[in-house]
């Protein structure tokens, strides 16, 4: 029997938390390019690996809080 004090994750929770870590993911590629590529003045290979690097770590630490 599962706790009452916590609902179901059913099909429209389950989407808002896909959403909420690919918007996660986004916001963190987005401003690390950012950064990178105008604040630091790095090529634009440098600047998307890191973005990329970045979004998959956000995007990982964001599907562990929605899993608690």
């Amino acid at each position: 029997m599962r706790d009452l004090s916590q609902p179901a994750l059913q099909g429209n929770g389950a989407m808002k938390r896909w959403g909420f870590i690919a918007m996660h993911a986004a916001v963190a590629a987005t401003f690390i390019f950012l950064l990178q590529r105008f604040s630091l003045n790095a090529s634009l290979e440098s600047s998307l690996l890191w973005a990329l690097t970045f979004a998959v770590c956000a995007a990982a630490l964001a599907y562990k809080q929605t899993i608690r």
